[in-house]
């Protein structure tokens, strides 16, 4: 018998290659819609996907403010901040985020699949989400990508 060592490839900074990728959110589930850009944005996706670096790609979610909450979670779902000083607890509805902040549903809900680590803050720089059709990421040339449920 050869005694061949066959050695685990690990991917680096300098092995990994980040690509750039488009969804558009409208009339897609909230959920599914972030469980695939968390996919995605962890680099899972990819052949070279190690555990402990950062190689996912940046993912631009465009038409935020048409995705789709089922049920009646647009009235019933709760987001809650709370500042830390008595009295400081805020809630509001999807609703209202909604209509003050578009973006933070997408964020939060994609932040809520990445790991609780160093790691997954610096994996959520990849997340880029847009309100409208229009995002000011064409200089990467990104690719336009179709979720299929």
């Amino acid at each position: 018998m050869d005694s061949i060592s066959y050695k685990t490839k690990y991917a680096n900074k300098q092995t990994i290659y980040k690509e750039w990728f488009v969804l558009d959110a409208s009339s897609q589930p909230l959920g599914r819609l972030a469980s695939q850009v968390a996919f995605m944005m962890r680099g899972k996706h990819k052949p070279s996907f190690t555990p402990h670096v950062d190689c996912g790609d940046h993912v631009i979610v465009i038409n935020a403010e048409k995705v789709y909450l089922s049920g009646n979670k647009t009235y019933k779902k709760e987001y809650i901040t709370y500042s830390g000083y008595p009295g400081g607890l805020k809630k509001k509805s999807s609703r209202e985020l909604g209509v003050s902040n578009v973006k933070r549903i997408i964020e939060h809900a994609v932040k809520g699949m990445l790991p609780k680590n160093r790691l997954g803050r610096k994996l959520f720089d990849n997340l880029h989400v847009c309100p409208g059709p229009v995002h000011q990421y064409l200089a990467q040339k990104p690719k336009e990508i179709t979720l299929k449920y």
